[in-house]
């Protein structure tokens, strides 16, 4: 269903910028509350300005965040960036230095803003641009990345009006929050976790959110809900995403039917996302020939040291397909990307900087380039 598709995959939908899209969505609202209400337990917006579902993940996982942030103080140069706005209207405009004044004055984090720092403009730059891309500002008059070069940059900007909707409210007063699970386990309060809506809300949220579902053990209350309650998930799915749920012993997960695809899918059309494949694929022959041992739990104890060889493998066999920028990366930048996305499909999951574990959802893949390839 086009529309569910198009809350899943965006943050929200502005009606200035798809104003078929927010029609479509509105229209829909009635048959997609239900399900959005009852199985992921989330919020639909709908206001003259924009559509959102108010996505909460059903379990923190380290792919999740802004993928276009390295740093903590990103994190935090963006929060004060939406109490700035709250003293501007729709339409209300600013300029960059009032903006950079108040940042410094109040950061609260213990590396204090210093603008005269390279990487700290270079920060603020990135939330710009991101605040940009949102909807949150528009750019009147100049362009952000000049301010990493001076200080002295002035750009333009307004206020959309938007930011108010951007931050989701929360139970209780988060500064007595203490660990990032307390915000994860503010929307159940005292509830019991693995119990009723709590606990349907949350494996629909996993499922439809990460990559896979992975079981953590033969009690794990998750996994015991979606064998009970598979037909009704598979049917899901199917109506909403056009996938079918595939449930294994110790995994389940979501597979695209035909061409169906997302933005951020495996596979997809980047060249990281067939080398991931060409790596699953060649640790799969290593299992066949005995050199590698699947554990009980169907995951794969390695070294570090291991899975670089398997790469190092995979590039000498399929180098000629790669694109000229991971033809040349250096090895360690290579390993690097490649263990990066692989854990962010939860292919792989790092346990410390020498010890790796296969994860079940990589041996739902492989492939191979046709035997007459020639790198053309």
């Amino acid at each position: 269903m086009r529309e569910f598709e198009a809350l899943l995959e965006n943050f929200w939908i502005l009606k200035e910028r798809e104003p078929e899209l927010f029609q479509k969505i509105k229209d829909a609202s009635s048959v997609l509350k239900p399900f959005i209400e009852n199985k992921l337990g989330y919020r639909l917006l709908i206001n003259p300005y924009l559509i959102k579902m108010e996505k909460l993940p059903g379990r923190a996982e380290a792919w999740m965040g802004i993928q276009q942030f390295d740093t903590a103080m990103e994190y935090g140069l963006l929060c004060l960036l939406l109490v700035f706005l709250e003293d501007y209207g729709q339409q209300d405009q600013f300029v960059l230095s009032q903006l950079t004044e108040f940042m410094q004055s109040t950061y609260p984090g213990e590396e204090k803003v210093e603008w005269t720092l390279y990487r700290h403009r270079v920060s603020l730059v990135k939330v710009l641009n991101f605040a940009e891309e949102m909807g949150l500002i528009k750019v009147n008059d100049g362009e952000n990345s000049d301010f990493t070069m001076s200080t002295e940059t002035e750009v333009l900007y307004e206020s959309t009006g938007i930011s108010r909707y951007f931050a989701r409210s929360f139970s209780r007063n988060i500064l007595s929050y203490q660990r990032w699970n307390d915000l994860e386990n503010d929307e159940w309060l005292d509830l019991d976790p693995d119990r009723g809506a709590v606990r349907r809300h949350r494996v629909y949220r996993r499922l439809f959110l990460s990559p896979a579902l992975l079981s953590e053990g033969p009690d794990d209350p998750d996994f015991l809900y979606l064998k009970n309650f598979r037909s009704m998930i598979q049917k899901d799915g199917e109506d909403l995403l056009e996938s079918s749920l595939h449930l294994h012993k110790t995994c389940a997960l979501f597979m695209l039917q035909g061409e169906k695809n997302f933005r951020e899918t495996l596979p997809d059309q980047k060249v990281i996302s067939g080398i991931a494949i060409q790596v699953c694929t060649t640790i799969r022959e290593l299992i066949a020939d005995r050199k590698l041992t699947i554990s009980d739990d169907d995951t794969i104890l390695l070294s570090r040291d291991q899975l670089e060889r398997v790469i190092d493998l995979c590039r000498e066999r399929y180098v000629e397909g790669w694109s000229k920028e991971y033809r040349e990366m250096p090895s360690a930048k290579l390993y690097q990307e490649i263990i990066s996305y692989m854990t962010g499909f939860l292919l792989l999951e790092r346990l410390n900087d020498q010890e790796l574990k296969i994860l079940p959802p990589a041996g739902k893949i492989s492939g191979n380039y046709p035997q007459d390839f020639g790198g053309n």
